[in-house]
């Protein structure tokens, strides 16, 4: 199975941002990772600080053979209609993973807009919640 990870705003800071929030791992030890626990599927990455080249990507994913998606949208899964929008054209499975537990922090965090466009939400299990996200989609051969 082929499945796409999407990262949205400030998590190309990961294993330096907060790390009593989202850990001391770096993105690519965590991708590193993933690849090994998934070797008989296709991994393919993304992130972007720019919210319109995120949109273009999810867009494009059809045309890459992606079967599946795993997504955190960072802070724009509380504003952006623009990215829920692309994600709910899609016709694949996609999971909403965020590090923290959003609906233990802020407020504000506790809304996703993009959650009622997706299969499901993992969130609060720190970067083990990419390896669930994948789980499902690359395990469970929907």
């Amino acid at each position: 199975m082929k499945c796409a990870i999407v990262n949205g705003p400030n998590l190309g800071t990961l294993g330096r941002r907060q790390p009593h929030i989202y850990g001391n791992r770096n993105w690519e030890e965590i991708y590193d990772a993933l690849q090994e626990r998934f070797k008989d599927s296709t991994l393919v990455y993304f992130q972007s600080n720019h919210e319109g080249a995120v949109i273009d990507y999810i867009e494009d994913l059809s045309g890459q053979g992606v079967e599946g998606l795993v997504i955190n949208p960072g802070a724009w899964t509380h504003q952006s209609y623009a990215i829920r929008d692309a994600l709910a054209a899609l016709s694949i499975p996609i999971i909403e993973v965020h590090i923290s537990n959003i609906y233990a922090r802020e407020g504000f965090r506790a809304h996703s807009v993009i959650a009622p466009v997706v299969t499901a939400q993992v969130s609060g299990f720190g970067v083990d919640g990419y390896r669930l996200a994948l789980a499902y989609l690359c395990e469970a051969h929907l």
